[in-house]
């Protein structure tokens, strides 16, 4: 029996071409994107959880409240590590200060750096760490243990870290590697690469102690009132402690430790190991991206979309193509079938298409599986079949079975044999016409809740990349560098071959570029006051030429004067304004000096706001200055008409000039464009489901129009004779479709709208909703829709109705 179902339908499957081809489509396509949306959602929401401990591992944040604002750090003061074990004896802490971006050079035989010595730059995974980190995270060592890292000058390397240094791990330990060329460390241990799903990769691995006596080197201060999110702190807490308890001894301990000796009011909370991947308000220093849930939520509820598209096209053909069956189904009931038996057969045939839309829809995602890291940040070796991937697609084999086949084999199943032999069964008699109104109205509701979410998303990041930054970032090359006292003292000389290039326009030395991902900030005094404002200022470094390099804009004075140290300031629009300062030049020759500084120094300039950070966040109060030992950075603004041959020329020279040091430049406008990459995939998203949700619309209206032109055959036909011209045919085909749409747009609107909105909440700077966005979209579904049923339409209008008559 089960054998002559699948027979059958395969027969329906090869007779009905057409069809099968639009249902086959409709649905791998369908399948073929949730499954790629499945294998993102299904690596995001996995990280971390490799380790054994996962549910009892918390991270602590810092939450400071000043001047009615909220911010939040993912690090917490040095003080705090010690402060925190001797209150809570029996929870296990372990800290970590990463310094991501350092160079390490592998020292040869002599033990001093030559040009000759290989040098890599780790952008992530360096952090120094003390032994008790692995009892909380979980590592399996393949030489040495954690105990080397009690020891100064330690360091333990991944294995793939190890290879990549030494050739083979086994040849690492015992060898030395010297970080930023400043401090010799010896390979004491190798551990097992961590997966990739980490917010804790694990690359180089420095001993805690080397950090401590590194003093200044690398920020380290035993300070409450600093503050720093490369210092994080984690805690694994027993089976016996909940989230609460630990919490309200963190609460006790905090208010005991910082009263009195941080001009904030500071809180530290228990951050679940869970969340630290989702939060992004805290942020995240040590992993390569953060991902929102909301973003997630939206991703899979498109999915969720997309495949209800492809079952709407499944039922509407379906019903639709079932009048043509209505004699097999008579001959079948009077020949003794059950209505199970018919329902059994009915849901085989759709089991059967929708098994191979799923095998082909695999074959589809395999081939664009490559191309899934430019919508969502995934490692290129992510694999598309895992234990959750077959649980997947035998799950929404299931429901697609179930949603695509239980209405029209019911429908199939209910004819009455004797009208179905006198071919007396039309669509509007098994009342299947409203139910395909009502899902082609779904199925373009959803189609035009994307468009508008992608003109919105396009135009926002169109806006985000076009926005005027307040500065100039165009052919700006930045040199990342060092400040170790060599590199130092070969500043001016290495500015002064700079500026000889007639391509090179200006040079600065500075601690960051004026749009950056750093927050680094301090308390102040202001006008000679010893009580600070009730809000903190953020710091940016630089030579007397950053201004000039950037672009900068007065208000009002000029930039700071040569020097090395910290003896003037230029501060921006927003910190006199925070001052109460309304004209610029009434803070020209007031005095500031930063929390721990000795003596104040004057206000020489006041520089028009520019972006501090990403456009998600409102301009900063800023205080510019000099600092010698700060400026890590090289910014080197070009002619853009040489822009490569002028970029070659540059690192040459610095190659030459700091041949210790491994050549790492990036132009400025390529980073800020980083600062909205996951902004920009969500965009590219919601282009590419909108033209597949386009696509199957598209698909399932032709389907629909293919089928109401063979059933009206005859009416074409005789309209024609009595003088109907193509165009009236196309519009009687036409005209209920553009109602539908319509009612559609009603639909789909308010809920476009709102998570538009919610999205752009997102964004300190943002596009209005317009109405233009919604007619454009209603328009755009409109157009597609005429050209999908108007195609169809003339071909039925364009047919001779001697023919269509004759064939009646």
């Amino acid at each position: 029996m089960l054998k002559n179902y699948f027979k059958i339908a395969w027969r329906n499957i090869l007779r009905h071409k057409a069809y099968s081809f639009i249902n086959i489509s409709g649905l791998t396509v369908g399948i073929a994107a949730c499954l790629m949306i499945f294998v993102i959602l299904q690596f995001e929401t996995s990280y971390d959880k490799f380790n054994t401990s996962y549910k009892n591992i918390y991270h602590i944040i810092t939450e400071q409240k000043q001047e009615g604002n909220v911010n939040y750090n993912p690090g917490v003061s040095v003080p705090g590590l010690e402060g925190f074990r001797l209150d809570m004896p029996q929870v296990k802490f372990a800290a970590v200060n990463s310094s991501n971006g350092s160079q390490f050079t592998v020292l040869g035989n002599g033990g001093s750096v030559s040009a000759s010595d290989k040098k890599f730059i780790e952008p992530i995974g360096v952090m120094f760490t003390e032994p008790q980190f692995f009892d909380i995270f979980t590592a399996k060592w393949l030489s040495g243990d954690k105990n080397v890292l009690s020891q100064p000058n330690m360091a333990v390397l991944s294995k793939a870290t190890a290879d990549k240094y030494f050739g083979d791990w086994k040849e690492a330990n015992g060898k030395s590697i010297k970080i930023d060329n400043s401090i010799t460390l010896r390979v004491a241990g190798v551990i097992e690469d961590v997966p990739s799903n980490t917010d804790i990769p694990l690359k180089v691995l420095v001993s805690y102690i080397t950090w401590k006596n590194a003093g200044d080197l690398y920020g380290y201060t035993t300070e409450w009132g600093s503050l720093s999110s490369n210092h994080q702190i984690f805690a694994l807490l027993p089976q016996t402690m909940s989230q609460d308890a630990f919490q309200k001894q963190i609460d006790i301990f905090t208010k005991k430790a910082t009263e009195k000796k941080t001009n904030s009011t500071r809180i530290h909370i228990a951050q679940p190991l869970g969340e630290l991947h989702f939060d992004t308000k805290v942020g995240n220093t040590l992993g390569d991206h953060l991902t929102s849930k909301a973003t997630l939520k939206t991703l899979g509820f498109i999915g969720i979309l997309i495949i209800l598209m492809a079952s709407i096209n499944f039922i509407n053909l379906s019903t639709a193509q079932s009048v043509g069956r209505s004699k097999e189904v008579g001959i079948r009931k009077v020949l003794g079938s059950t209505r199970s038996q018919l329902i059994a057969q009915v849901l085989g045939e759709t089991m059967l298409v929708i098994l191979f839309s799923i095998l082909l829809a695999l074959a589809l995602a395999k081939i664009a599986l490559p191309h899934l890291k430019n919508i969502a940040s995934v490692p290129d070796d992510i694999a598309l079949l895992s234990t959750g991937t077959v649980l997947f697609l035998v799950t929404t084999f299931i429901v697609v079975v179930l949603l695509s086949g239980i209405y029209p084999a019911l429908v199939v199943s209910g004819f009455k044999p004797v009208l179905a032999l006198k071919n007396k069964i039309t669509a509007a008699s098994i009342g299947g016409i409203p139910l395909r109104r009502a899902l082609v109205v779904a199925q373009f509701a959803i189609a035009q809740l994307l468009i508008i979410g992608t003109i919105v998303a396009v135009n926002q990041m169109n806006f985000v990349n076009e926005a005027d930054l307040g500065f100039n970032k165009e052919a700006v090359l930045v040199l990342p560098g060092y400040t170790d006292s060599i590199s130092l003292s070969k500043m001016e000389s290495f500015k002064a071959n700079l500026l000889q290039n007639p391509n090179v326009k200006s040079v600065s030395f500075a601690s960051d570029a004026p749009s950056s991902e750093n927050n680094s900030g301090s308390n102040f005094y202001y006008n000679n006051s010893m009580k600070d404002p009730d809000f903190n200022t953020f710091l940016k470094f630089g030579d007397n030429d950053y201004f000039k390099t950037f672009g900068l804009k007065f208000a009002a004075g000029k930039g700071f004067d040569k020097s090395d140290t910290t003896n003037q300031f230029v501060v921006n629009e927003t910190f006199i304004h925070k001052l109460g300062i309304k004209r610029a030049e009434d803070a020209i020759g007031k005095t500031m000096k930063l929390g721990s500084a000795k003596t104040f120094s004057p206000i020489v300039g006041v520089v028009k706001d520019f972006k501090t950070n990403s456009l998600r966040d409102e301009v900063k109060p800023i205080a510019i200055s000099s600092k010698r030992s700060v400026l890590s950075q090289v910014a080197v603004k070009i002619e853009t008409k040489n822009l490569s041959s002028t970029a070659k020329t540059i690192q040459s020279l610095w190659e030459k000039t700091y041949p210790e040091y491994a050549y790492n430049g990036y132009f400025l406008d390529e980073t800020i464009a980083q600062f909205y990459k996951q902004e920009n995939q969500l965009a590219l998203v919601y282009k590419l489901f909108a033209f597949i949700a386009v696509f199957i619309s598209c698909l399932g209206l032709y389907g629909l129009v293919s089928y109401m032109a063979v059933q009206r055959t005859k009416e074409v036909g005789v309209r024609k004779v009595l003088g109907a011209s193509v165009f009236n045919i196309v519009l009687l085909f036409s005209k209920e479709f553009m109602i539908l749409i319509g009612i559609s747009f009603v639909l789909a609107m308010p809920t476009a709208w709102y998570m538009m909105s919610q999205w752009l909440q997102n964004f300190a700077y943002r596009i209005p909703l317009t109405a233009g966005v919604f007619i454009l979209a209603m328009a755009t579904s409109i157009m597609i829709a005429w050209l999908t049923v108007g195609y169809k339409a003339t071909k039925a209008a364009l047919v001779n109705p001697v023919k269509s008559l004759r064939s009646e």
